[in-house]
């Protein structure tokens, strides 16, 4: 005699258990890793992201370029447009990320000359250190990131 053998049964079980399985473990996964955001303001942005876009544009028709110096302590950063003319009048600021701290502090440039902008650094601020660069003049803003070595 021959059994039937039906096979239907186990997989079903085999199928449903592989399931609970993978939900348990993305269950976990999801518990137990932090929020991967590495831009704290990443919803602010979103939300202004139509203006910071116009500026974005406004900035590039008017071909803004950077040109970064540093001697020293002494970090400086020449701004000129699209003719290599010095852009004057700016409002310039860096923010600087501290590695391992969730602390970020940003700092004014000042203008020395047409269209060079310098900030005197403190001998605190050694190593690699991540910084964001913004200047902005009558709704045209360039920013830049850069990774300083000190």
């Amino acid at each position: 005699m021959s059994k039937n053998k039906n096979f239907y049964p186990a997989f079903i079980l085999f199928t449903i258990g592989g399931f609970i399985c993978f939900l348990a473990w993305s269950a976990l996964q999801a518990a137990n890793s932090g929020p991967k955001v590495t831009d704290a303001d990443y919803y602010s942005k979103g939300l202004r992201y139509t203006s910071t876009l116009l500026e974005k544009k406004a900035a590039e028709a008017l071909g803004w370029e950077v040109s970064t110096h540093l001697e020293d302590h002494t970090l400086q950063f020449q701004l000129q447009n699209k003719e290599k003319q010095p852009v004057t009048s700016a409002k310039g600021t860096i923010t600087f990320y501290q590695r391992g701290a969730s602390a970020k502090f940003a700092l004014p440039l000042e203008e020395v000359g047409e269209g060079i902008y310098q900030l005197e650094l403190t001998s605190e601020l050694t190593g690699t250190i991540n910084a964001h660069l913004e200047f902005e003049r009558d709704g045209a803003r360039l920013k830049r990131q850069l990774l300083l070595n000190l």
